[in-house]
């Protein structure tokens, strides 16, 4: 599991594999295997909404359930809760999306 910024969301969604981590995802995806992402992000419920959307299409990608940081003062802010870590990553391994997501 990779903690995964707004930066590397916009990456990943575009296919640019540019860093170590997301060299490493690439491989992992090459060989068949789940990735569990944890996003952090100020900008996902604006800006980077479409790259999120086009990752939880993506075979094998899988999330932790995420929620808005703070509503009131960062309205489009992101992030996982890592109280699902666990259980998020059991799903992951049987190539499932733990529910709900979107907490």
């Amino acid at each position: 599991m990779h903690h995964v910024l707004g930066n590397s969301i916009a990456k990943f969604s575009s296919s640019i594999y540019d860093s170590t981590v997301l060299i490493a995802v690439k491989t992992l995806l090459r060989k068949n295997k789940p990735i569990l992402l944890g996003i952090v992000t100020k900008d996902g419920l604006s800006t980077n909404a479409e790259n999120i959307g086009k990752l939880l299409n993506m075979k094998n990608i899988f999330f932790l359930p995420f929620t808005q940081d703070n509503p009131l003062t960062k309205p489009t802010s992101l992030a996982f809760s890592p109280k699902y870590l666990l259980k998020s990553i059991e799903y992951a391994l049987e190539y499932e999306q733990i529910q709900p997501l979107l907490l």
